[in-house]
């Protein structure tokens, strides 16, 4: 019996992670609190502010290491699609960019 439960937990979970483009539960909640947090720093600060992403990461980490830093690609792609949706913009140099035209660092801010 302990043969055959193996392969269907197996089975279940590669099932899951492919129903879900490969991202699992636990990534998806990660990224909902980075699109959170996000949100939420921007809204603290006066209209015309801006964050970095490491900002977002460090709240969302909480730890006083440094943790955050494996959240700032995780951070990057929450703001990508905050832009998507409407709700953000990024900014090089002061002026908006495409998201995947954007090298190097970047900041965030609502959309005007």
């Amino acid at each position: 019996m302990a043969g055959v439960l193996v392969p269907v937990a197996v089975a279940v979970a590669v099932a899951v992670v492919a129903d879900t483009g490969g991202v699992t539960d636990i990534e998806r909640q990660m990224d909902r609190r980075l699109e959170r947090a996000i949100l939420e720093l921007l809204e603290r600060r006066g209209p015309a502010a801006t964050i970095c992403p490491s900002d977002a990461a460090r709240a969302v980490y909480g730890g006083d290491d440094d943790g955050w830093r494996a959240l700032m690609e995780p951070a990057r792609r929450a703001a990508r699609r905050l832009v998507t949706a409407g709700e953000v913009e990024i900014t090089q140099g002061g002026r908006p960019v495409e998201p995947a035209e954007a090298r190097g660092p970047i900041r965030v801010r609502r959309a005007r």
